[in-house]
């Protein structure tokens, strides 16, 4: 099998300050990877180098099998991707308009464009916000927005960079429930950096451990949980004192 996604030999560094240094990385088409690490191992950094939004300072990218850079990949690439961030940074307007803006900027025609929309917002259960200014929602409403618009492009790829760390707990937990199951209705090759197991174990299959840069451990979620090594046992500690059950 053809990665989609593959590294091999890349550095990024700021001046001589070495952000990371990854020998090699392949991502799978329909695989589900979970990125955590202490702040500063250069979790943002790698998700940006995969998704071809900056230039690495050494090594190549492969998409399908073809090296490109941030620079160089052409935008009709660039659609196959689509990002979440943190931040909902949602646009004047409805949320009918929101999610509508990635296929119209790809000239999707009105009737088309209509029911894609349509059906995303039903999938996160907010068809009934539609017509509702962006800026009148709550925390969780917007995120389902900035989730639905990446999603309504039917990405080959969607890259999250902890879109979840700002919700409260119970409107975290059912957002996570509900974006579980619409990424396996679609088959979404989906790659998650975190900041919590907890969301990690929900949303990941795989799950590669950062430190200063470097890879610390990469494996199954659930072997990488139940059997860290010495320096990964130690940065998961918190999660798996207080919550014995994701050992087991």
């Amino acid at each position: 099998m053809i990665p989609i996604l593959e590294m091999e030999g890349v550095k990024y560094n700021i001046r001589d300050r070495k952000i990371l240094d990854l020998p090699s990385f392949e991502l799978y088409e329909g695989e589900w990877l979970g990125i955590m690490g202490p702040n500063g191992a250069g979790k943002s950094t790698f998700l940006k180098l995969l998704a071809f939004l900056e230039n690495q300072s050494a090594g190549s990218i492969r998409y399908r099998g073809e090296k490109w850079t941030a620079a160089s990949l052409p935008l009709p690439l660039r659609r196959r991707f689509s990002v979440a961030l943190q931040q909902s940074l949602l646009l004047q307007g409805t949320v009918f308009e929101n999610v509508a803006i990635g296929l119209k900027l790809r000239g999707e025609k009105k009737a088309g464009l209509s029911n894609k929309v349509m059906e995303m917002l039903e999938l996160f259960d907010i068809h009934h916000l539609a017509k509702k200014s962006s800026n009148q929602l709550s925390g969780g409403e917007a995120q389902r927005v900035n989730l639905a618009r990446a999603l309504v492009t039917e990405p080959e790829v969607l890259f999250l960079d902890e879109p979840f760390s700002a919700l409260d707990f119970p409107t975290k937990v059912k957002l996570i429930e509900d974006f579980q199951r619409i990424i396996e209705l679609t088959r979404t090759t989906t790659v998650l950096i975190s900041h919590d197991l907890l969301e990690i174990q929900s949303l990941s299959k795989r799950l590669l451990l950062l430190m200063d840069g470097e890879m610390a451990q990469v494996g199954p979620t659930k072997q990488v949980i139940q059997n860290p090594n010495p320096l990964v046992a130690e940065f998961l500690q918190p999660w798996t004192k207080h919550f014995p059950i994701l050992t087991h």
